[in-house]
This record gives C-alpha cells, structure tokens and sequence, in this order.
C-alpha cells in the first residue's frame, strides 16, 4: 500500500523482449501533486515504462500500485485522428464520463445536447488556457493546426478525463525552442490550474527538466542509476558524463 503522499508506486517492475531487459527491478514511487522528470538515454527504458505503466506492454515482473491499489486495467493514450476535428478530438477524451446508453441518445434528445454543449463548453475551456485563438477554432480538422497546437489538444485530451496522473513523453519533439518554451509554460499554468494533477514527463532537453521539474529520476539500461532535484542528479559524475554530455 502506499502512503498518503504517494499516488504511484513501482515495486521491482520488470519487462523484457525475448533476451533484452528493457526494464530492469524498477523501484520508483511518484508523489501526489509533484511534476516529476524522468531523463535517461535512448534505451534506457523511459518509454518502455510508460508502455507498462499504460498497458500496452504487460511487465514480466513486479506490480504498480496505483493510489493504495494494485493497477489494473489501462491509462488513457491521447493520440489524435487527424481526420477528425479538434472538438471530436476533445470529446473522445471525455467520452468516459458520457452516457452513452442508447435510450439517452435516442430518446432523451435535451439531455443528450446539454451534455454535447457542457463538453464543448469545457474543451473550449482547456483550449483557452493554452491559446485563445485555438479555443475559437474548436470545429476545425485537425489536418490544419501547427504542430504546437497538436501536442496542446493532445494535453487537453487526456486533461477532459479530469485525471489525477498525467504522462507525456517528450511532448517537445519536433518542435522549435521558442515552441517548446511555450508549451513549458502552458504545462505549468495547466498545473497552478489543476492544483492535485501529478505529472511525469519525459524529455530529452534538460533545460526544460531544470525548468519545470521538482524531482528527476535517471534510468540507465532498465535500471534507476539516481533520483534527486536536476542539482543533484546533474552533479552526479555517472549522469554527467553518459547523459548530459558534462566533464
């Protein structure tokens, strides 16, 4: 069980691929409320956990334990359909919450619109809080928004489940500096915002880790090598040297 400050819990959490051990005795406890930064190299393991951690890869070994319970089931993965807009988008991400009987959707046409406008109402409320302009584009198709504003719906989808966990594997790729400062800085209103909303967030940039995380957990082949504030993981002279490229 884990304690009152502890929203996630790994105890020896293992996966291997054949004869590769992608993850390797994993302990690793996430704190409710904390922005938590997960670094490492290529194959270190980083995404092969959130795989776990979300279900698409079952672990070999070990167990994660989830706000006092052992995990069971899925996470929500937010990946866009382009075809679609950004409002269906949206509202697939909230489709947990919806009542989806068929009675309602037949024969309870109000209630159905009333829910179908506080969803709407809602999404362009998250929208908002990354980009105005977005929000004002709520029905447009997904095909014709800059890449910033894709990674921005994509938070927005996974925050219309109203979760207490969210994971982001390095949102900031393919996007430029002043892009990816950007959404830093929606991230960081999104969590003043949702003030009980824990985040772990992968990323290879490490300004953006010594920016916007309290805690850093370094994984090296599978395994924790250290946790600790970026200070102290970035004095350590083994992450110095294989992961930030420091003498």
């Amino acid at each position: 069980m884990t304690g009152t400050g502890q929203l996630l819990v790994c105890h020896g959490l293992t996966r291997q691929f054949g004869g590769v051990v992608a993850l390797s005795e994993l302990d690793l406890e996430v704190r409710r409320g904390e922005l938590l930064g997960l670094i490492g190299p290529n194959g270190s393991g980083k995404t092969t956990f959130f795989n776990v951690l979300t279900g698409l890869f079952p672990p070999t070994r070990g167990q994660i334990v989830f706000d006092g319970a052992r995990l069971a089931g899925t996470f929500q993965r937010s990946r866009l359909c382009l075809e679609l807009s950004i409002f269906d988008n949206l509202a697939i991400g909230a489709h947990q919450r919806l009542d989806h009987r068929f009675v309602f959707s037949v024969l309870r046409r109000s209630a159905l619109a009333r829910e179908a406008d506080a969803t709407a109402a809602m999404a362009k409320e998250l929208l908002e809080i990354f980009d105005p302009p977005l929000a004002r584009r709520l029905y447009e198709p997904m095909t014709g928004v800059a890449m910033i504003d894709r990674r921005r719906v994509e938070i927005c989808r996974a925050l219309m489940s109203h979760p207490r966990l969210l994971l982001l594997d390095e949102p900031s790729a393919g996007m430029t500096a002043d892009e990816t400062n950007r959404l830093m800085d929606d991230i960081l209103e999104v969590r003043r915002r949702f003030g009980d909303l824990t985040i772990v967030l992968i990323e290879h940039e490490m300004s953006v880790i010594q920016r916007v995380t309290e805690r850093c957990v370094v994984l090296n082949y599978g395994k924790k090598l250290c946790e600790g504030t970026f200070a102290e993981v970035a004095a350590n002279p083994e992450v110095r040297r294989a992961y930030l490229g420091l003498t």
